[in-house]
């Protein structure tokens, strides 16, 4: 592993952070800068599959069965960024799904080998807490196995609001009515200045987090998001990993980390440019090199493109999140480079295997159920 390092020159000012990033020894914010400022990207993925081959033997990467719901794409919310949601006042536009046309989508899977169902969407005023618990109750009474993993902070946060109860009074009720895991989405970028220009309106960093950190003191794993690529600096998006870093220190909580890259179809934001492939190679491997203690980095294949996620298994990511089926669009109506995204086992085995690397079958807390080989797909 060290070998594959010293291939690569060594900038003089990286040595002593190169040092201590391959003897486990915690960078700081200013040579985590330093490394985005100065490493190339040959050296920056040389480096973060340092760490990612010692911390998965056998370069495994992960995957798991899943599909998608999203109950609706009307939103109280306008991010600037989004392509997806459909303002309430501008409801007709989107759409909107019952307990039933939900449980609906997952009798489609009956007799199908997935093991998780995700499940997110807009904010929408009239889909409250009850309204949700009774839907997990119901796909969880319909079937046990299924792993429900569900709602941003930004969907909890209401949520929790409209019901007066805090962040743990309101998990503890979902996860009662069956609620096992949350997703990362709406930490978009955590500092304030950012958060004014893109998502001035929904929660902010410090809610994100109490969410977060409150699924963790309840025993629910999360994962957690960074949106990267549109009007922030290297310096924010240090900061953002910062926060979490340090709220795992804390809670140990968080199972994955997924960097999202900006897409800039028809949103408000569309006159910038979406970050160049030089852009991501350095946003996964630095958070493969600064998230010491977030065991797994996720490439987002629908967002990213199987293409470019099967080229970061090179930059530290053991993970390529699941085989989804179609009905996600938060992705595609935003210009992803997958206009259907779905993939067979057979499918995402290959993308794997073709990287050389060893596909693995997960479930949503990284219990590994099955290992591919080359014949088997």
């Amino acid at each position: 592993m060290q070998n594959t390092l010293l291939e690569h020159h060594i900038p003089k000012g990286l040595r002593n952070i190169t040092s201590k990033v391959v003897n486990n020894i915690r960078i700081t914010n200013d040579e985590a800068l330093l490394l985005y400022q100065k490493g190339e990207i040959g050296f920056l993925g040389a480096l973060a599959n340092t760490i990612r081959e010692k911390t998965f033997l056998e370069i495994k990467t992960f995957f798991n069965r899943n599909f998608h719901i999203e109950p609706t794409n009307v939103c109280v919310y306008s991010c600037k960024f989004c392509s997806y949601s459909r303002l309430y006042k501008h409801r007709e536009d989107g759409w909107e799904l019952s307990v039933d046309d939900m449980l609906n989508i997952v009798k489609k899977y009956d007799g199908i080998p997935v093991t998780e169902v995700h499940i997110v969407g807009g904010v929408h005023p009239k889909l409250n807490l009850d309204f949700f618990c009774d839907l997990l109750q119901k796909i969880k009474a319909h079937r046990p196995d299924l792993h429900l993993k569900g709602f941003t902070a930004v969907e909890l946060d209401y949520m929790f609001k409209k019901a007066k109860l805090s962040p743990k009074e309101g998990l503890q009720k979902l996860k009662d009515a069956g609620l096992q895991s949350l997703p990362g989405g709406g930490a978009e970028i955590f500092a304030a200045d950012i958060r004014k220009q893109i998502c001035e309106d929904k929660v902010d960093a410090k809610g994100w987090l109490e969410i977060h950190k409150a699924a963790h003191e309840i025993g629910m794993h999360t994962n957690a998001t960074m949106l990267y690529g549109h009007v922030e600096s290297y310096e924010h998006r240090i900061d953002h990993m910062s926060q979490l870093r340090d709220l795992q220190d804390e809670t140990n909580g968080f199972n994955c980390f997924i960097p999202l890259k900006f897409r800039n179809k028809d949103n408000e934001m569309s006159h910038i440019l979406e970050a160049s492939l030089v852009e991501d190679i350095k946003a996964y491997s630095m958070a493969r090199i600064y998230l010491d203690n977030i065991p797994h980095l996720k490439a987002y294949w629908p967002m990213l493109g199987r293409n470019n996620a099967q080229l970061m298994l090179n930059f530290g990511v053991d993970d390529l999140d699941g085989t989804i089926d179609d009905s996600t669009k938060i992705y595609s109506m935003a210009g992803s480079e997958e206009s259907n995204p779905s993939l067979s086992t057979e499918q995402i085995c290959q993308l794997i295997i073709d990287a050389k690397r060893v596909p693995v079958e997960r479930d949503t807390l990284y219990n590994e159920i099955k290992t591919y080989q080359l014949n088997e797909v």
